[in-house]
């Protein structure tokens, strides 16, 4: 997770590093750039990243290099290395991004958040049938016989 703080040449230089340095030593297998989101909570000030995502395969001694100069490197909010199993699936990133620094948050035809809701009733068109009101099974008649008091 890289500090959305710098441009984005910036973020696209550090993870070029990290990139040279798996290929140098290592295999890299997937790379996805997930781009800019939201975080569950502030990091160093920060509530969003830019989330970058390598799978790659690599000696004891580059992940050793990796961590030492990842955890000093600055703008990298945060890392981790995983150790995953060879056979299992590549992530695929989700699908909502956090909106650009300074984006509007427009809430197209809804209106402003928070304003209070006139309410609407919805009318049947033109061309539908109107529903009946379901009949009772029995309607009682005025002139049938009351049933006896107990």
């Amino acid at each position: 997770m890289l500090d959305p703080g710098p441009d984005e040449a910036g973020r696209d230089a550090l993870a070029q590093d990290v990139r040279g340095r798996i290929e140098g030593k290592g295999t890299l297998k997937h790379e996805n750039k997930w781009g800019l989101r939201k975080m569950a909570y502030e990091i160093g000030g920060c509530n969003e990243a830019d989330y970058r995502w390598l799978r790659f395969e690599a000696p004891t001694e580059l992940l050793d290099e990796l961590n030492h100069n990842l955890k000093i490197a600055d703008g990298v909010l945060r890392f981790r290395i995983f150790k995953v199993d060879a056979d299992a699936p590549v992530m695929i990133p989700p699908t909502v991004a956090a909106p650009a620094p300074g984006a509007s948050r427009d809430r197209g035809d809804r209106g402003p958040q928070g304003a209070p809701r006139a309410a609407v009733a919805a009318e049947p068109a033109a061309d539908e049938p109107v529903a009946e009101p379901a009949a009772e099974s029995a309607p009682e008649s005025a002139d049938a016989p009351a049933a006896p008091a107990e």
